[in-house]
């Protein structure tokens, strides 16, 4: 009979205890009951804990509560310890016991479960993650029920950090229940704004069950403390009140709403105005002390770019200069509040130019975001960024950094200058993912990225990203999870790993489909690089016509193979062919539809196009828990499809 002790007393060892019975139950059915007991004082059994409460060093880690060790020593009688630096680290530790034994989470939910039927045995294992924060931030069209999956999901691939933007995270669920993108499904408004509210706490109870680190906020400070309300943006009514004009950025001689958009977050205050930036900061303060639930709060100024005051005070700085100043005041306000709360400022389109002169007064209350948001995801980062220049920063008149070498440059330049911890706001499961049909290159992407990130120094990434990228599967993202716990681990490894889970004995023949659809689709296409003409549009690309035309046949030739493993021995494994199946139909559809495109049809494309988004979307409710077809439509329609062309040469011309 197996036990499990809990050595000490946390809600979420408690619920990593429970978790380590439920998965020990379904490997071995016939086991019998798994008594779960307290007693700071066991012996034997599965004894789950803090390592400090084992006795075991945790000196390799700067800070326990951040880094994440997990410790694993049990025979294979059931008797040993599983042990973390801290209460999540002790669930990462029960994760690794079960993945040890045969265990792989591939999918989030019950249908995306390898748990196979088999005695657990002896597992020793001992490692600190590589890179301190391993995240993602809600993005795309996300419903609640999702939300409550890939929050479970995510610690079983050891990742750490959950980020859930804004006050009121109401737009994104807004894409889903609206279902923009996707005239095949009939609209569910969402009835009032207190729901997601409701809904965000709701998520940030399961975030603090599994210990996570909850990541809280980013854009908005320049917003509400100023009287943009979210009642008046979803109505198109947004104005500032009078009194509060004064400190509002001055842009094209006019304080107001940046070149008169409703768009809530695009406008910045006049950074150089004390006031402004007083009035920021207590509303962060005050936050801070309403949701001490918060480990980070994220402090971005306005999206957008080149929309900072042109104010002959405000010129007299950077951008960055007056927003580390800014920082500074803050961490005062806080000190002088009692409140330890960590901030996370953002080195993003204008301020990706490091400061010049100010400094943090004190670097262990903040964490550097650096995010790529311009890059080309076809270009991984470089291990070597010796040779990366950039251009000066010119005020309101920038273009933005195309190579994400640059960013890894100025995140350098922005952690030297401020002594402080940086990682990455990445978005390679935004909109990207979708323009490597293959997934092949993109993988290869993420894993080089993560890999060359930590050779830099950066310490981890959040994803700015749906929260569905399972997209034909789990791979990119099972990349994105476990590398990032152990940066050794191999592309091929993880590979194998990951495809002979989800397809079983066949997977090599699944990844020879995937380079099929490679030589149909070239990942350079959707970024310009292919273009016959620029002058007529990044898309005109009559060479590539002839690659897409491929596709109907591919799927033609793998459709026996398809059937074949229609159902599988494992659950995880018919959905991940299901997928499949869905994914061969929505390749072809989409390349009849770039084959117009290259030519330079532009409107044919178009309709071809929107016929497409309304056939594939009748399938979405099959597949929502994998495939974000409002992100998907999202991609395409405004990178590819929604882009006319100019005159197409002719022979004539």
């Amino acid at each position: 009979m197996y036990q499990i002790f809990k050595i000490t007393s946390n809600p979420t060892v408690d619920f990593a205890a429970e978790e380590l019975k439920k998965y020990m139950r379904m490997m071995m059915p016939e086991c019998g009951e798994i008594f779960i007991k307290y007693d700071p004082d066991a012996t034997e059994g599965l004894r789950l804990g803090l390592m400090p409460d084992f006795g075991l060093d945790v000196s390799e880690a700067e800070d326990v509560e951040l880094d994440d060790i997990v410790h694993v020593d049990v025979d294979g009688d059931g008797n040993g310890v599983l042990a973390g630096s801290n209460p999540r680290s002790v669930l990462f530790a029960v994760y690794r016991y079960l993945q040890e034994n045969g265990c792989r989470w591939l999918f989030p939910g019950i249908d995306g479960e390898y748990i196979p039927m088999q005695d657990v045995h002896a597992v020793q294992y001992h490692k600190m993650a590589d890179c301190r924060f391993r995240g993602q931030c809600n993005e795309g069209a996300e419903f609640q029920p999702n939300m409550m999956e890939i929050i479970d999901f995510q610690p079983k691939i050891f990742m750490n950090v959950f980020m859930i933007e804004f006050f009121n995270p109401k737009s994104y669920y807004n894409s889903y229940y609206n279902h923009a993108g996707n005239p095949a499904r009939e609209p569910e408004p969402l009835p009032e704004l207190h729901t997601t509210v409701q809904w965000k706490r709701q998520c940030e109870a399961e975030i603090s069950k599994r210990g996570l680190q909850f990541h809280d906020m980013g854009h908005g400070w320049t917003a509400e403390p100023f009287g943009l309300t979210r009642e008046d943006y979803d109505n198109k009514t947004l104005h500032y009140p009078e009194q509060m004009q004064q400190y509002i950025a001055l842009t094209d001689g006019q304080r107001g709403l940046f070149k008169g958009r409703q768009r809530i977050y695009d406008t910045n205050i006049c950074m150089s105005n004390p006031e402004a930036r007083a009035i920021s900061n207590r509303a962060i303060v005050d936050y801070a002390e309403k949701h001490r639930n918060v480990d980070f709060l994220h402090v971005w100024l306005a999206d957008c770019y080149n929309n900072h005051c042109e104010c002959e005070n405000c010129q007299k700085k950077l951008p960055s200069d007056w927003y580390v100043m800014m920082m500074n005041e803050l961490d005062e306000m806080l000190t002088e509040k009692g409140l330890a709360t960590r901030i996370v400022f953002i080195c993003y389109v204008d301020t990706s130019w490091p400061p010049l002169v100010e400094k943090l007064n004190n670097p262990k209350r903040f964490t550097l975001l650096v995010a790529p948001i311009s890059r080309d995801y076809t270009v991984p980062v470089r291990e070597d960024i010796s040779d990366v220049t950039y251009p000066p920063y010119k005020r309101n008149d920038n273009e933005l950094f195309k190579d994400v070498n640059q960013y890894v440059k100025v995140g350098v330049e922005w952690q030297k200058q401020c002594n402080v911890t940086a990682m990455l706001y990445e978005y390679h499961f935004y909109v990207f993912q979708y323009f490597d049909p293959s997934t092949l290159d993109f993988s290869k992407v993420v894993y080089e990225d993560i890999v060359n990130y930590k050779k830099h120094g950066l310490n981890g990434l959040i994803n700015d990203c749906s929260q569905r990228p399972f997209w034909p599967n789990g791979f990119s993202f099972y990349i994105y999870g476990m590398l990032q716990f152990d940066t050794s681990l191999t592309y091929d490894w993880l590979m194998e790993d990951y495809f002979s889970h989800a397809y079983g004995a066949d997977w090599r023949e699944v990844v020879e489909i995937f380079r099929k659809i490679r030589t149909a689709f070239d990942p350079g296409y959707f970024w310009g690089h292919r273009t016959a003409d620029l002058k007529v549009n990044k898309r005109y690309a009559p060479a590539c016509a002839e690659e897409f035309r491929k596709m109907p046949a591919i799927a033609e030739e793998c459709k026996a193979f398809l059937e074949a493993h229609r159902v599988m021995p494992m659950r995880a494994q018919t959905v991940a062919f299901k997928l499949l199946r869905y994914y061969m139909e929505y390749c072809v559809g989409l390349a009849k539809c770039l084959v117009a495109k290259c030519y330079g049809a532009g409107k044919e494309a178009k309709e071809m196009w929107d016929q497409f988004v309304t056939d594939f979307g009748r399938h979405e409710c099959e597949i929502e828990t994998y495939y974000d077809q409002w992100m998907m439509y999202y991609a395409f329609e405004h990178k590819v499809f929604a882009s006319a062309e100019m005159t197409v040469p002719t022979v004539e011309n």
